[in-house]
């Protein structure tokens, strides 16, 4: 099959209510509030596997001030501090103690770069830019060619800055970085080497769908190199492709997993993130068009993931594969099925919740992130955190 449905769940049957989305946000904001501690941080999830304090975007403190933060503006949530002076405060805690490395990284996820980011767009500082432009720069050439750790998610980082500022330093940072991966999309697909073992992988978190986002977002993409590269990821998409009765799947990477897996349909993985990735991209192109629809068609077939709801491998990412399709055909069939979702991302929270007697505090694979995508289903605004909004 296309998809393992031991990895999925049988959607609510709970229709779409907009007054009880709102009020599991704030309750959401509320839990996350009362659970920080300004030595300890956000506590650990067991199944997040983290057992110190994390300050990054991915898992750590900065992604959960970032979305708190988003909520705010959004006028879904009234927060009960400042949070600015701690997302200033993690800059140097960071560099003191990094996650999960002996030394500080650059990465827009893990490293400093996401850290940085977060402080500058609630206390923006020149020191801050100085140390961001570092990490974009120092980033430039980082073989691992993908958002997560390499030179893709630090572009991002340079691009957002570059919208603040509307200095001609971070476009010029963007573009180095830009020409390095151009230069090193040789063949279909990058090659990653994350942790010493190449890889060739197909989705956003890793691999060439989101190293085409990145390249795509934005303006500061020459015309004529835009067109050659809506053509390449086309092809791309269409030649790895999995047809059968209407829809179409994607393999994780080129390479045979090292022991038996199940079939992975989640954001970084598989048809939704390849699908929230893409339809942006050549919007006129009638098959690559049908080609998502497929993809997108694969997603609700499979049902919600049992993981739970968070964005990278959870109900909430995948539901925004619905969307961006929304966004790309204007059929409100696929908001009716991302707001089916958003219902269920909720229920799965409430459950999580009440069997760990706890919240789960990150950005990417906690609550958080599943109340921003509730958030883009009251919005019907197909933007996935970080990648597409800032």
């Amino acid at each position: 099959m296309l998809f393992d449905p031991a990895s999925h769940e049988r959607l609510t049957d709970a229709p779409w209510d907009e007054s009880r989305v709102r009020a599991a946000i704030r309750e959401i904001v509320a839990d996350a509030e009362t659970a920080f501690d300004e030595e300890a941080l956000w506590p650990g999830h067991p199944r997040d596997e983290v057992a110190e304090p994390l300050k990054g975007l991915y898992l750590g403190a900065s992604g959960m001030i970032w979305a708190l933060t988003q909520l705010q503006r959004s006028d879904l949530a009234e927060l009960s501090r400042d949070w600015s002076p701690v997302a200033v405060s993690l800059c140097d805690r960071y560099r003191a103690e990094p996650d999960e490395w002996h030394e500080p990284i650059p990465s827009l996820w893990f490293g400093e770069a996401g850290v940085l980011l977060v402080a500058h767009g609630l206390a923006p500082a020149a020191w801050q830019e100085e140390r961001l432009l570092a990490a974009v720069r120092s980033n430039t050439e980082n073989p691992t060619r993908e958002v997560s750790w390499g030179s893709p998610g630090t572009m991002l980082a340079a691009q957002e800055l570059h919208a603040r500022t509307g200095d001609e330093r971070w476009a010029e940072a963007w573009r180095e970085s830009a020409r390095w991966l151009w230069d090193e999309w040789r063949e279909d697909l990058w090659e990653q080497v994350i942790r010493d073992r190449m890889s060739h992988y197909l989705g956003p978190a890793h691999g060439f769908a989101g190293n085409v986002l990145v390249l795509a977002r934005g303006d500061l993409l020459d015309d004529e190199r835009r067109a050659e590269l809506e053509r390449r990821a086309v092809d791309v998409l269409a030649k790895y492709a999995e047809r059968e009765d209407g829809l179409a799947q994607w393999v994780p990477t080129l390479e045979p997993p090292g022991a038996p897996q199940p079939r992975r349909t989640q954001w970084c993985h598989g048809a939704p993130g390849m699908v929230t990735s893409l339809a942006s991209i050549a919007p006129r192109d009638d098959p690559l068009t049908e080609l998502l629809v497929a993809g997108g068609e694969l997603t609700w077939r499979a049902g919600p993931l049992a993981k739970g709801a968070g964005l990278c491998h959870g109900t909430a990412g995948n539901g925004y594969a619905f969307l961006k399709l929304f966004g790309r055909t204007g059929d409100e069939l696929w908001l009716d099925r991302a707001r089916a979702f958003g219902m269920h991302a909720l229920e799965q929270v409430e459950r999580e919740r009440r069997k760990d007697g706890r919240g789960r505090y990150t950005l990417f694979t906690g609550d958080i992130g599943a109340a921003l995508y509730l958030k883009s289903c009251i919005a019907a605004e197909p933007a996935f955190p970080t990648l597409d909004s800032w």
